[in-house]
């Protein structure tokens, strides 16, 4: 079974930002099945198939520099290990729609999977960073630009990159 968490903050002010990418790719995978809720692992989870293999879908409701809390209760509960997981997140370094996958790399910075590191002890899982770099990056500070909602063009384009996030998880 693998464990597929994409990473985001709780509350409707973050639902539609750039931080909340992880989110948006597990509700387009999760399509109408409803999420149900561990308020012990603070994480709202679904039980899946991706592309015909059993996967456990994460989100955790911690905010983001807590993630690895969440992920680490519900790898526990399911006694999976961290070379299980799969995490999609944004990535302010990509330009916008660009998908990179890597696997034991460092947190970049990011501070969600920093929290994953700090709490699993490794770095040894699959990351889909997926790029939220505009021109607006370098106009403002990164915390106010990552929790900044898409433009108009970037929505536009959204649902197809999802649908090409979706296609590498299910490669992985």
């Amino acid at each position: 079974m693998k464990i597929i968490v994409g990473l985001g903050n709780p509350g409707k002010e973050y639902a539609k930002t750039r931080h909340n990418l992880g989110w948006l790719v597990l509700d387009k995978l999760a399509g109408k099945n409803k999420w149900q809720e561990n308020k012990k692992a603070k994480a709202l989870f679904l039980a899946a198939e991706i592309d015909g293999q059993e996967a456990l879908l994460v989100k955790p409701t911690t905010f983001m520099n807590n993630s690895g809390l969440a992920v680490r209760a519900m790898i526990k509960k399911y006694n999976l290990k961290p070379s299980d997981l799969i995490v999609v997140h944004d990535d302010k370094d990509l330009d916008f729609g660009r998908i990179k996958v890597t696997g034991d790399s460092g947190s970049a910075g990011h501070n969600g999977v920093k929290s994953l590191i700090d709490v699993l002890g490794t770095q040894k899982f699959i990351r889909v960073r997926v790029g939220v770099k505009n021109e607006l990056l370098e106009k403002m500070p990164t915390d106010k630009f990552v929790l900044g909602r898409f433009n108009k063009e970037e929505i536009k384009q959204l649902d197809n990159i999802l649908k090409e996030i979706i296609a590498k998880i299910c490669q992985n």
